[in-house]
């Protein structure tokens, strides 16, 4: 809709134009403004224990063999709580379905070679 052709007439249904252009535009800022970043505040070992569920020899444990995500400043452990959550996670047991379907697509993935 032009701005010549708007009349006294016409009145509404410019505005409701206009209306609805600025909510596609508002959709659109909407759709792409990231999200407001989440400061990451270190934690320390007794906080990790708590998170993990463990003692403190456990997580002590676990961090000399590299396999909890840590720093290290000092004599100070550190830990960051998204990235515990993100470890127990990695844990997750695979259910039989799971094991099932891996072992067939891996299955017809190396008998397509074999000819009888």
């Amino acid at each position: 809709m032009n701005a010549n052709e708007i009349t006294f007439d016409s009145l509404l249904q410019a505005v409701a134009y206009l209306v609805d252009e600025v909510a596609a535009i508002k959709l659109l800022v909407e759709n792409h403004q990231t999200p407001p970043l989440v400061k990451r505040v270190p934690i320390g070992i007794d906080d990790a224990c708590r998170i993990i569920g463990k003692a403190k020899p456990t997580l002590y444990a676990l961090v000399r063999n590299r396999l909890l995500p840590c720093y290290k400043n000092g004599k100070k452990l550190y830990f960051f709580e998204d990235e515990l959550l993100e470890w127990i996670a990695k844990g997750k047991k695979k259910t039989l379905l799971e094991i099932n379907a891996e072992v067939e697509a891996d299955y017809k993935k190396h008998s397509k070679g074999i000819r009888r």
